[in-house]
């Protein structure tokens, strides 16, 4: 296997990240000379002759490919087993549910393609099921990237293409064609390469404080998807930790109690390890406190855990330790919710040859958070307990996402509008992260690398088919177990 090599002198972002984060000096001297915004786009322009942006279009199975049923064995070897069977039905119930599931597949088939070398924090599982609205430190909405689990250095394409394969793959599951399936994912590369070119001219502390808030996010649609997006967003600021309370626990001798659903929701006595939950979880959030700056420490010490359960969230991530806590704070109508979920290397992680420096994987989704995002969930951080690494975060905050219904094609022409909308949000992630001039000079101002990932969006969109067929062959031939449906939900 050949590691991607991210070219230190093409991108500096995560040499300094790693500087910065580890306590060390500084990658470059303040005092050094840096080249200029049109020096920047010429140096990123230059790059189509090594790697021509007609390049990007073409997706052809290795002939060494790995199994892609093997490689979600491999990963679940190491989950809780009983959940395996939950994580196979949720990726069997369509092709785009694979595809989210799938991420480690994805990453070994994109390691074969062409890159140019400029290195962003990436997603690592960018899909179109990845964004939603969610509230910032200031109680406003921020439509952004909502998953950070798979975040880790590695060549912007890589984001680019899988979220444009996610939404062929999404359009078809709608009930599309091919021609609108090719439409949507153009939509994401044509929105991204706009706006990274609008980056690629702003100062680096407007790019910082940029955010696509609930003005900016209906001011770019039509009057038909604004009146869906407005439902959302209302629904969004509805959805908060007192709303959680109700839908998620019940009264047990006066004090709330988190509702079992098996399972889905379950109350352990014992960790997978032998620990006594309630010391488990004592120990993780004496880990996480020493993660969060002392005005975090001083709020979080005024709560108290009332209750905590196992809960299963996601496709990819079934089968993961991830546990939902209840806190209370002055009483029983000031609550507060933390989910505190286990994170494993990133799928990106074998693929390049450029590491982070600590090794804590709950570090790396944080840092990577907060990278993309600047001023994220006020409770975000991370520890170590039981040989385990975790990130913790609220469970629920004015949060909402997109849904998306299958064969209704009727919602197609809002979600391609939606597309560019993700696009958007991709492209602030990575100009934070990356050098949006050198992105955007490569990228250039014509349909030529719209066109291209739009071509490998459609050829991948036939691979996930093929990759879901064998997922279910594997169901038929008794190699893997699924659960039954009315368990999985």
């Amino acid at each position: 296997m050949t590691l991607v090599k991210i070219d230190a002198n093409v991108d500096r972002t995560f040499a300094r990240m790693n500087a910065a984060t580890e306590g060390m000096e500084l990658f470059e001297s303040f005092t050094a000379p840096r080249a200029t915004v049109a020096e920047r786009m010429q140096a990123g322009k230059a790059l189509r002759t090594k790697v021509p942006r007609t390049s990007h279009a073409s997706f052809e199975k290795a002939a060494n490919r790995p199994d892609p049923v093997a490689i979600l064995e491999e990963q679940n070897a190491s989950r809780i087993q009983k959940l395996v069977p939950v994580r196979f039905a949720r990726m069997l119930a369509s092709p785009f549910a694979f595809l989210r599931g799938s991420a480690a597949v994805m990453a070994a088939d994109l390691s074969t393609t062409p890159v140019t070398g400029m290195g962003v924090g990436a997603c690592g599982d960018m899909h179109v099921s990845n964004f939603g609205v969610f509230a910032s430190a200031e109680r406003n909405l921020i439509f952004a990237i909502n998953d950070f689990d798979e975040v880790h250095p590695g060549p912007w394409e890589w984001d680019l293409k899988r979220l444009a394969a996610s939404a062929a793959v999404a359009v078809r599951f709608m009930g599309g064609d091919r021609v609108a399936a090719e439409g949507a994912a153009r939509s994401i590369v044509r929105s991204y390469r706009k706006r990274m070119r609008r980056y690629a001219e702003m100062g680096f502390l407007q790019i910082w404080y940029d955010r696509i808030d609930e003005r900016a996010v209906l001011d770019t649609l039509s009057p038909r998807a604004r009146r869906g997006a407005e439902r959302l967003m209302d629904k969004a600021r509805a959805k908060g930790h007192v709303s959680v309370l109700e839908k998620l626990t019940e009264q047990v001798d006066g004090e709330h109690r988190i509702i079992e659903e098996v399972p889905l929701i379950v109350r352990e006595t014992h960790t997978v390890a032998g620990t006594p939950t309630h010391v488990a979880l004592d120990d993780m959030l004496r880990a996480y406190i020493q993660s969060m700056t002392i005005d975090r420490r001083v709020l979080l010490s005024r709560y108290r855990i009332v209750d905590a359960a196992r809960k299963v969230v996601g496709v990819g991530s079934v089968g993961t330790a991830c546990w939902v806590v209840l806190l209370q704070g002055i009483d029983s109508d000031d609550p507060l919710f933390l989910q505190v979920k286990e994170a494993k290397r990133s799928v990106l992680a074998p693929y390049v040859d450029h590491q982070l420096s600590f090794e804590n994987q709950g570090r790396r989704v944080v840092v990577g958070q907060r990278l993309a995002q600047g001023s994220p969930d006020i409770f975000l951080g991370w520890g170590e307990s039981e040989g385990k690494d975790f990130y913790v975060r609220q469970l629920a905050d004015m949060k909402g996402s997109v849904k998306f219904n299958e064969s209704d094609p009727s919602s197609i022409d809002g979600f391609v509008e939606y597309c560019a909308l993700c696009g958007w949000a991709l492209a602030l992630a990575h100009a934070k992260s990356g050098d949006p001039a050198m992105i955007a000079g490569y990228c250039g101002n014509n349909e030529t690398l719209d066109e291209a990932i739009g071509k490998f969006a459609m050829a991948y969109a036939k691979q996930t088919d093929e990759d879901h067929d064998a997922l279910d062959k594997a169901r038929r031939t008794g190699r893997i177990k699924v659960a039954a449906q009315e368990v999985v939900k």
